[in-house]
C-alpha cells in the first residue's frame, strides 16, 4: 500500500519537520497517524519527502523526522484541458474526474453556448477557487506528485491563442471524422484538449480553433457529458499508461 500524501506549502529544509494546521490535523484525527508510521509530504510541485512520526502533538499536529527526498519530473508532453464552464458541481467532477486520470493543467473556457459564464466579480472569483481546491483535493486523493494548475478562465480569443502555442490541440466534436484513439502525441509541449459544453461547441467557435491550428476529433459513437468526456478522452490518449512506461 502506497503512503498517504499531505500537501504543505514548504518542505522541511532539514532533518526534522512540523506538520500541523489543517493538514496535520486531518492526519491526526481522520488518519489517526501514530509515532512509527511513515507519510510523504509534497509541494504539490514535484518535490516530495518521506517522513516517520516521531509524535504527535495534541491531535492537531506531527513531529517528523525526513527519511527521504526526491524530485518527480514534469511529464513530457504536459496534457491540458480546456474545460467549457459547466453549470453548478458538475465542473468540478469534469476537474475531479481529469485530474485524477492524470492531466497536468486546465483552463476554463467561456464557450458561447455555456449557461454559466463566470462573471468577473466575487463569483467568479468563487467558483474559480473551487475548481483549484477541487484539482487540489483530487491530486491529493490520487498520489500525485504535481497539483495541475487551473489557469483564469478565458473566451474563445483566448482558447485560439493557446492553440496557437501548444504543440497538438485536439477539440472533441461529435461531427469529426478522425478518431481520437487514433492521434500520435509528441514527444514534447503541451497538447491541449478541448471540451466544450453540454449545448456544444457553435460552428464558430469549431473554424476559430481549426484555424488557429486544432484537429477536430471524434471520441466515439456516443456523446459524453460535458463533466466526464476528458477523463474518457484522458483514458483514450493513454496518458497515464505512457507515463508508467
Amino acid at each position: 500500500m502506497t503512503l498517504p500524501v499531505f500537501l504543505v506549502d514548504a518542505l522541511p529544509a532539514g532533518d526534522r519537520g512540523l506538520l500541523d494546521g489543517p493538514e496535520g490535523r486531518h492526519a491526526a484525527t481522520v488518519r489517526r497517524l501514530r509515532a512509527g508510521e511513515e507519510l510523504v509530504l509534497s509541494d504539490g510541485s514535484g518535490d516530495q519527502v518521506r517522513c516517520v512520526v516521531d509524535e504527535v502533538l495534541d491531535k492537531a499536529a506531527l513531529r517528523l523526522a525526513v527519511l527521504e527526498r526526491w524530485t518527480v519530473p514534469e511529464p513530457t508532453p504536459r496534457v491540458v484541458l480546456a474545460q467549457a464552464l459547466v453549470k453548478g458541481d458538475r465542473g468540478e467532477l469534469a476537474v475531479e474526474l481529469a485530474t485524477e486520470a492524470g492531466v497536468d493543467g486546465v483552463v476554463p473556457w467561456r464557450a458561447a453556448r455555456c449557461v454559466t459564464k463566470w462573471e468577473e466579480g466575487p463569483r467568479g472569483a468563487k467558483a474559480l477557487a473551487r475548481w483549484r481546491s477541487t484539482a487540489r483535493e483530487a491530486a491529493k486523493q490520487a498520489r500525485r506528485a504535481r497539483v495541475p494548475s487551473v489557469a483564469e478562465p478565458v473566451g474563445t480569443a483566448g482558447l485560439a491563442t493557446l492553440v496557437s502555442s501548444s504543440a497538438l490541440t485536439l477539440v472533441l466534436h461529435e461531427s469529426a471524422t478522425s478518431p481520437l484513439a487514433s492521434v500520435e502525441l509528441p514527444a514534447e509541449g503541451d497538447v491541449l484538449l478541448v471540451v466544450g459544453p453540454e449545448g456544444g461547441i457553435s460552428d464558430q467557435e469549431l473554424v476559430t480553433l481549426t484555424d488557429a491550428g486544432a484537429h477536430a476529433v471524434r471520441l466515439g459513437p456516443t456523446v459524453l457529458r460535458a463533466s466526464t468526456a476528458a477523463a474518457v478522452a484522458l483514458g483514450a490518449l493513454g496518458v497515464l499508461t505512457r507515463r508508467w512506461e
